[in-house]
């Protein structure tokens, strides 16, 4: 997909027209150099980064070392139902009713 010109990586006008055929992006053709060249500077600094040696460095999948965010699952008692319907703005037949929405535009 690139071709390699000594530490620099270049793309090509059609590889940018495939990359933004790939992420669907509408580029039009005085936009397919300017992505090219930006492309082509994502590319070598991943070069860069390709360089550097991290032998001694154990695989992470975090920077930070994980924190469990879930609570312990405790049983608790629910509220009484009129509990439950105290706010609603309007509840009929032990059901909340709402405005119908199916078929509109959102």
């Amino acid at each position: 997909m690139f071709q390699s010109e000594g530490w620099q990586l270049a793309l090509t006008r059609d590889d940018a027209r495939h990359v933004a055929l790939l992420a669907r992006l509408g580029v039009s053709e005085p936009e397919l150099e300017a992505l090219a060249r930006e492309l082509s500077q994502v590319l070598e600094h991943v070069a860069v980064l390709d360089e550097l040696d991290t032998e001694d460095v154990p695989p992470t999948f975090h920077v930070m070392p994980p924190k469990d965010p879930w609570r312990a699952d405790v049983e608790q008692p629910g509220l009484a139902p009129d509990q439950v319907w105290m706010n609603a703005p309007d509840a009929r037949d032990g059901q909340f009713r709402v405005p119908r929405i199916v078929g509109e535009a959102p």
